[in-house]
């Protein structure tokens, strides 16, 4: 299910009533752990975080930098999480052995899968959001570049 919302309010308003409660409780999460100088916005038909094209102009594919990403899919909501997909920090491996017990884990490389807020581990998804700054963020991406 990919929107064309062009702002974050109209792709809420798009979604049925609880699935905008979910996306917005989960937005509300990644909102209150991301380091500051990410930006909110539409892309891909989702939620994104991104760096700036003013800090980061260089990438393969001329759009900001994705950090993370939340979309309302047809039978799942996914939280797309390329801070954990770029090879430092906590990663797929960690994020697998650290998962909450007892609560299933729905996850791709980089994208955990859920249907309500219970189905997920929100003081490690907090951590991991909050794991890079801007700064390193573009610097990791650089060195992955520069191979």
């Amino acid at each position: 299910m990919q929107s064309s919302a062009e702002t974050v309010d109209a792709y809420l308003a798009e979604l049925p009533p609880d699935r905008a409660d979910l996306v917005a409780e989960v937005r509300a999460l990644v909102l209150g752990a991301l380091p500051e100088g990410y930006e909110e916005g539409m892309a891909y038909g989702m939620i994104t975080w991104s760096v700036p094209l003013a800090v980061y102009p260089d990438t393969y594919n001329k759009q900001p930098l994705v950090y993370a990403a939340l979309a309302s899919q047809k039978n799942y909501v996914s939280l797309y999480l390329m801070c954990s997909y770029i090879g430092t920090g906590i990663g797929e491996d960690e994020i697998r052995a650290r998962w909450a017990g007892g609560k299933p884990l729905n996850m791709g490389k980089s994208c955990v899968r859920f249907k309500a807020l219970g189905d997920l581990d929100l003081p490690l998804l907090r951590e991991v959001i909050a794991q890079h700054s801007v700064e390193d963020f573009v610097e990791i991406a650089r060195a992955a570049h520069r191979r």
